[in-house]
């Protein structure tokens, strides 16, 4: 079988074009494959579709390729804390189709299980299934595109609404520890979405802090599959951010 580690994060990165669509993992500036990102960021590919909970911060993360103008389009639950993505969305830049967060984590995981579409209560009577939402604006602040109504059907006398799964070109994640099989281990809040959206991706490169062999994880222990990913690369230790600083004032006597 071929090997899946791979001697770089460059290297891995390598094949992805202009227009690729991204599922990228992290939860704030948590797990985050920073290395895969810096890497794409090298390079000259642009005009990304990016399905992430969020897109970093402005120095950070996908914050790097959003400030570089190399995104496109963003489905995301959560978009704070990156004033670049606020100007680019209000200024017509982006396009940005913003969903509940247990929908989109449920998009992802369909699209991985080979579900096409699910119907689910969040979003019901709201612009979520009505449409109406601004996905992109004009220069003059109208909206230039706006989301569709979604299909809405009643299921033991409660309405829910179909979303569509998704299944992305590349999926890039990062894990605590990775054997060279691909099967991945994840750190605490690193487990939101990098598992969900590696299932996603048609090709997963997975960055991992330590590689080591197959056999050495415990299988009750592997939180994916090797199945699931295609690329793994050993970047070593993560530089850890801190998304919000809160310190204690110093007491007084």
């Amino acid at each position: 079988m071929e090997s899946k580690v791979v001697e770089s994060a460059a290297a891995a990165v390598a094949d992805i074009c202009s227009g690729a669509t991204l599922a990228v993992g992290g939860f704030g500036l948590c797990g985050v494959p920073d290395s895969l990102i810096a890497a794409i960021a090298e390079g000259e590919a642009t005009g990304f579709e990016v399905f992430s909970n969020n897109c970093g911060v402005d120095d950070y993360g996908l914050g790097i390729l959003l400030s570089a103008g190399r995104i496109a389009r963003v489905t995301a639950s959560y978009v704070g804390e990156n004033k670049e993505f606020a100007r680019q969305y209000l200024g017509g830049e982006l396009e940005v189709e913003l969903l509940p967060q247990g929908t989109l984590a449920e998009r992802l995981r369909a699209g991985g299980a080979g579900i096409p579409a699910f119907y689910t209560p969040a979003g019901v009577g709201t612009p979520i299934s009505e449409g109406g939402l601004p996905w992109r604006y004009a220069p003059d602040g109208s909206v230039a595109v706006a989301s569709p109504p979604k299909e809405v059907r009643v299921f033991g006398g409660r309405r829910y609404v179909l979303e569509e799964s998704i299944v992305s070109d590349y999926a890039l994640v990062h894990a605590a520890v990775g054997d060279t099989d691909g099967n991945l281990v994840f750190e605490k809040t690193a487990l939101n979405f990098n598992p969900l959206a590696a299932m996603a991706g048609r090709v997963t490169i997975a960055q991992v802090e330590e590689l080591v062999a197959p056999g050495d994880l415990a299988p009750a222990h592997v939180h994916l599959p090797g199945v699931f990913v295609q690329r793994i690369v050993h970047t070593g230790p993560q530089n850890k951010r801190i998304e919000k600083r809160t310190v204690r004032q110093e007491a007084t006597r």
